[in-house]
């Protein structure tokens, strides 16, 4: 007995170092595999004649409508992630049926046949970029366009940049949200040797904590025995965490070359980009989603002093495929009252708070259980304490489903809200408000041009092109079968008991998990940002968006024009984007046409440039194909913002969305609309106008979102959502739903002369 004991000490501890060593070495990247930028399939452009032909029916539809010397309009997507990218890696793993490494030159590639835009940007997360990727990113853009160079007229342009994507879900005024930093030159002398991270030092303090290293330590012994993503996973891991901070308060130009280089504030970067001196634009997006925004969290901040910088930072994506974020809304999540105390608002018809269900949910449930009403409406209360303190509640009602917080914290009369909406960051409360502390008699603002991007993270810029594939074609997750089912919470039914009615008052932590699953409904395929170029060319799209002669779609190639037509006498016009002073009455004209209606399969041309299994993988067999029919814009609307005169001045009065509507007559060659303010001239203020071009409706990915069902007073009952995983939504379901793609102007921003 004693040498069978021996023996099977011996095996255990023989085990228990195997599995140790494994773990170190897993840990350490030694039994994984560098994921580089990988391999350009297509070595040709599409054919001249193709890309010519694109350029001719655009102009064929300006010389329709009688546009004079009108500017090339050109179609691209700033906002594109691959597996360079954490969170794009993480989506990429089996774990999630995903679809495996999506690296810099898959995106070439679809960029190029599948969705044939004009041009794009590369924007992963800085967070997650190490130098070695940053250079292998630099080189695979410099191949994609050196493809193009085959051709007299380039078929698509790409740019380089990253994302900084700071957050402070918990304090708004630690937050300034995701930016992406766009470089205009490719050469190793107009782009730097490292990004710049929003993450600091100090935040390398928790991020390398001994809990954090223990953690890496056990899923490397697991992930050993898995698939060979997770051991390249790990590898990427090490590769991120072994290199060291920079030094604080280092030019940029005077630090090492293998250094995370990172600051925490707008003001920073900014200044960091001074640093480097090369020619860049930064383009905040994603401000409205409330998965990483505090409640009450706004744009004043970012107002201040040198937190903005027009150099820099003048036009802002009001569109991707995590949802819109243009429109302003004058309901709050919360409201204090006159002694400074948090008030959970009823709901209404346009809003439902999630403190309010909060505190449904809990009441209901007490009462179930057979509590007394004064002990149940206590738990009420401070269930929307707890809420309003920023403790959300999912976590601490095991068998809650989500589908019971109802609609709670969405916005209800947006079009295609982004998750769990935060009006204070739109675009549209942006352009109201001033600040009055260095001149009140020229208060500063910010005069942001509109673009749409998609804020896809498998590699495949403008995916809008089609509304299919919902699994690939925007950020959905989840599994093919059910067998996460059993051990997810969520989904178990357990009885009504006193746990699940427990809340005594401490601090419980989100589920991350519930989030994501209530989000997954507002995913759809993204935006597009469109220019009127003088050709097409890197040079002319780079002056293009410095002039802010930009508009962003909801992923249709709609053609849209907004001019102002008597800035002066001189009989000129004034584009969008334009910044002009007058104190005459404002005449102004829209010309919109609807996109093409797509043909299955793909052209040609993609066909010739990849293998039949590349097209399937990367395009899904789909590509942008267009017919010759086009679809109708059915409407004009226009916005007018009328900026604080005041810091006192509320900005719910000043925004009129919809101020004027025109319904356009069904005519394929486009819709025109001419219209004056009659109110300029007597207003004595500065006005801001823009316009959004709609189309007749069309199927759209989750264009339903939660799909929420009303009772007769408004107020929501029930909801259908589409989940990201398929045990609840058949994983083929593209839960297609009517709605109206659209295209947004860049605004007119006219001050009042004297």
């Amino acid at each position: 007995m004693k040498r069978i004991a021996k023996l099977l000490f011996a095996g255990i501890l023989t085990l228990s170092l195997a599995l140790l060593v494994i773990g170190i070495l897993g840990a350490n990247g030694f039994l994984g595999t560098h994921r580089n930028a990988g391999e350009i399939s297509g070595t040709s452009p599409r054919p001249e004649p193709e890309v010519l032909a694109v350029i001719e029916s655009r102009q064929q539809a300006a010389n329709t409508l009688q546009i004079a010397d009108a500017k090339q309009i050109l179609f691209g997507d700033f906002h594109v992630h691959t597996t360079f990218s954490p969170d794009a890696m993480g989506m990429s793993l089996p774990l999630v049926d995903g679809e495996g490494a999506h690296p810099p030159a898959d995106a070439c590639d679809y960029a190029r046949y599948c969705s044939a835009l004009d041009f794009w940007s590369i924007n992963d997360h800085a967070e997650g970029m190490t130098t070695e990727h940053w250079q292998e990113t630099k080189d695979s853009i410099r191949q994609c366009n050196a493809i193009s160079e085959a051709n007299g007229t380039p078929d698509t342009i790409a740019f380089l940049g990253y994302e900084w994507s700071q957050m402070n879900q918990f304090e708004k005024e630690k937050h300034y949200g995701h930016k992406n930093v766009i470089y205009k030159g490719l050469s190793e002398d107009e782009v730097p040797p490292r990004v710049i991270s929003a993450i600091s030092p100090v935040v390398q303090v928790i991020q390398e904590s001994t809990s954090g290293a223990f953690t890496r330590l056990m899923l490397s012994i697991g992930s050993s025995f898995m698939s060979s993503d997770y051991r390249d996973l790990n590898r990427y891991n090490h590769e991120l965490s072994s290199i060291p901070y920079c030094e604080e308060g280092v030019n940029t130009k005077d630090l090492p070359l293998n250094c995370r280089e990172g600051v925490y504030t707008p003001e920073e970067l900014f200044r960091k980009l001074d640093e480097g001196g090369y020619e860049s634009i930064v383009i905040p997006h994603g401000n409205t989603w409330g998965l990483y925004t505090p409640p009450h969290a706004s744009w004043d901040k970012q107002l201040v002093g040198n937190m903005q910088n027009e150099k820099y930072q003048f036009l802002v994506e009001v569109f991707s495929g995590h949802g819109n974020s243009e429109e302003y809304k004058s309901w709050r999540p919360f409201t204090l009252d006159e002694n400074g105390n948090k008030y959970c608002p009823e709901e209404t018809a346009e809003y439902l708070p999630l403190c309010r269900q909060a505190g449904r949910i809990i009441k209901r449930n007490c009462l179930a259980a057979g509590l007394d009403e004064k002990e149940c409406s206590e738990r009420e209360v401070l269930a929307q304490q707890h809420v309003m303190n920023g403790d959300y509640l999912e976590g601490s009602l095991p068998g809650v489903r989500f589908e019971e917080w109802l609609d709670a914290e969405q916005c209800r009369d947006c079009w295609a809200p982004s998750y769990s909406y935060r009006p204070m960051v739109s675009s549209q409360y942006a352009l109201a408000i001033g600040n009055f502390d260095e001149d009140p008699q020229n208060p500063r603002r910010f005069r942001f041009g509109f673009i749409a991007s998609s804020d896809n993270h498998k590699a495949r810029p403008g995916t809008g092109f089609k509304e299919i594939d919902r699994r690939e074609n925007t950020e959905t997750i989840g599994n093919k079968t059910d067998l996460v089912e059993r051990w997810r919470y969520f989904n178990q039914e357990p009885p009504i008991s006193s746990e699940l009615i427990k809340f005594d008052g401490e601090s419980v932590a989100s589920s991350s998990f519930q989030h994501a699953e209530r989000a997954a409904p507002f995913l759809m395929t993204g935006g597009l940002v469109a220019v009127h170029a003088q050709d097409k060319s890197r040079n002319s799209i780079w002056d293009a968006l410095q002039k802010k002669e930009v508009y962003g779609t909801s992923g249709d190639r709609i053609l849209l024009w907004f001019d102002l037509l008597n800035p002066d006498a001189q009989g000129k016009i004034a584009p969008m984007g334009s910044e002009v002073t007058m104190n005459t009455n404002p005449k102004f004209r829209v010309k919109a046409v609807g996109a093409f209606k797509q043909k299955e399969g793909c052209p040609e041309y993609a066909s010739d440039a990849l293998s039949s299994d590349r097209l399937d993988a990367l395009c899904r067999g789909e590509c942008y194909n267009p017919s010759d029919e086009r679809k109708l814009i059915t409407r004009i609307e226009v916005i007018r913002i009328k900026p604080q005169m005041s810091q006192e001045e509320s900005v719910d009065q000043l925004i009129e969305d919809n101020w004027l509507v025109h319904e356009c007559t069904p005519n394929a060659d486009g819709c025109v609309f001419e219209f004056e303010d009659s109110e300029f001239a007597n207003s004595g203020r500065e006005t801001v106008y823009y316009v959004r071009a709609i189309e007749e409706p069309s199927n759209m990915i989750n264009g339903k979102h939660l799909r929420t069902s009303f009772d007769d007073n408004g107020m929501a009952v029930s909801v259908e959502p589409c989940y990201g995983d398929s045990f609840k939504t058949d994983y083929q379901d593209d839960c297609l739903a009517p709605s109206e793609e659209r295209a947004w102007s860049s605004p007119i921003f006219i001050d009042y002369e004297g």
